[in-house]
């Protein structure tokens, strides 16, 4: 096929041809990405804290949460949870991270 290029030349192309790219589907694919990046960033959210940090004896438990909280809302305000324990506080403060980082 021969087509007309944009300074007046003739070029050969050979194959199917591809539908022009639109300005709206650039803008589809960049939502796309910014929406799975976010989602992303999201995940590691709800990972919560290291499970040594959880190990605060029983009646070391400084209380973090309220009455009825979840186990994702409590870890959602940096605690930790555990309700296998009656009498003493379910989402309580994690123990000191002591570990240097740089």
């Amino acid at each position: 096929m021969r087509l007309l290029g944009r300074r007046g030349t003739i070029s050969e192309r050979s194959g199917p041809q591809s539908p022009p790219v639109t300005m709206e589907a650039r803008v589809l694919w960049l939502l796309v990405v910014v929406l799975v990046l976010g989602s992303s960033r999201l995940a590691v959210a709800y990972q919560g804290l290291a499970t040594n940090l959880c190990e605060v004896p029983p009646k070391d438990r400084v209380d973090c949460g309220y009455p009825e909280i979840t186990s994702e809302q409590c870890v959602n305000r940096g605690c930790c949870f555990d309700s296998s324990i009656h009498g003493v506080p379910w989402c309580f403060k994690p123990l000191q991270d002591t570990e240097c980082r740089f």
